[in-house]
């Protein structure tokens, strides 16, 4: 007779995959990717190091998970700023705000997620998302141009170029011998460096001086 897994077998299998993802989720979080040994996930998850294994093939494909699971929220962020009220001007700039405001507050993850040297599984997943966030961003700059408020432009490649942009100009500012390796309490200090990476951005979809 075939072994069938009970359903309270079942549960326990998920629950331990779930205490996994959170337990690596904030060893990122607190040091980045580096950071997330496996017998660290494993002891703060209750868990052997073997059962990581039973459940993820690789340390790569369970970084590449976490990955995917960080990276999914900021994208959801930034469709929610695209999805508010006024023209795509002040839609884009609020959701580029968003995004380098949000980085500068937690600069470990941001920095795990965007410059951090990782595997190339992981590289791939970053690969993904910089398309996903420049899909979102191309949209409303298609928007801009249809309503006038943006000029005739290459919608995906200023949209591309968008994601370049403000993912390069916080790299340096993200760096852990920039902060320290430890998340900012208060943004205030940032105001004068966000102000300048959203004046270069919409300077270069708007083509005027803002």
């Amino acid at each position: 007779m075939p072994y069938r897994e009970t359903e309270k077998m079942r549960n326990r299998k998920a629950e331990a995959r779930k205490r996994i993802i959170e337990c690596t989720y904030e060893c990122v979080s607190d040091g980045g990717f580096r950071s997330a040994q496996i017998t660290r996930v494993a002891a703060c998850a209750g868990v052997a190091t073997g059962t990581i294994y039973r459940h993820f093939e690789s340390k790569e494909h369970l970084f590449a998970e976490i990955f995917r699971i960080a990276t999914q929220r900021e994208v959801d962020k930034v469709a929610e700023a695209l999805a508010t009220e006024g023209n795509a001007v002040t839609r884009l700039e609020t959701a580029l705000r968003q995004f380098a405001e949000r980085a500068l507050r937690g600069p470990v993850m941001a920095w795990s997620l965007i410059a951090e040297p990782v595997d190339p599984k992981v590289e791939e997943e970053r690969l993904k998302f910089r398309r996903a966030y420049a899909e979102l961003f191309e949209q409303a700059i298609k928007e801009g141009i249809g309503e006038n408020s943006l000029p005739d432009q290459d919608a995906r490649q200023s949209s591309t170029c968008l994601v370049g942009a403000i993912a390069e100009s916080l790299v340096g500012p993200l760096s852990p011998a920039q902060t320290g390796g430890t998340d900012q309490t208060d943004n205030n200090d940032h105001d004068p460096l966000v102000d300048s990476i959203i004046c270069f951005c919409m300077q270069g979809l708007t083509g005027t001086r803002r």
